[in-house]
């Protein structure tokens, strides 16, 4: 997956949370955004994964423009934000067929419900709600996506 971003400024009325920022990430690479609280870590992360628009420049993900074909980029984009909006009462395998089953069929929602809890590594808490184990172990997505994104504040 490549990533590309161009010039990208984000204003929150008067206030800059990012600033020109450029840069490239290649197919393979993996990175980290780093800095203090404020310094627009988040902000990018939600410009990239089509949560949050620019105000000017531009980025790209495989060629695909985040604003003009941002189905496209979320297709490919997983993002889990600092405070994720998870069913804190619900256990983790029921959550993810709950979620599953907005999008596809409940067989195919079970299924794949199945397949990311292999994945994932997440068979010994499965049957635990989501509000009982750290930020680190939650479910991601439900669905396939060439990236994954977390952001750990």
């Amino acid at each position: 997956m490549s990533i590309l971003v161009k010039s990208i400024s984000k204003l929150y009325g008067e206030q800059k949370a990012l600033d020109n920022v450029s840069f490239e990430v290649h197919p393979g690479q993996v990175v980290g955004f780093l800095g203090p609280n404020g310094a627009g870590k988040s902000t990018m992360m939600k410009i990239i994964s089509c949560f949050l628009p620019q105000t000017s420049g531009s980025v790209s993900v495989n060629g695909y423009d985040v604003v003009d074909q941002s189905m496209e980029v979320r297709a490919m984009v997983g993002y889990l934000p600092e405070h994720n909006p998870l069913y804190t009462d619900m256990y983790i395998k029921e959550f993810l067929e709950f979620v599953g089953r907005i999008h596809l069929p409940k067989a195919e929602a079970v299924k794949r419900t199945k397949e990311m809890i292999e994945l994932t590594g997440l068979g010994v808490k499965q049957h635990k709600k989501i509000g009982r184990i750290s930020s680190a172990s939650g479910p991601r997505s439900s669905h396939d996506s060439q990236s994954k994104c977390v952001d750990i504040g």
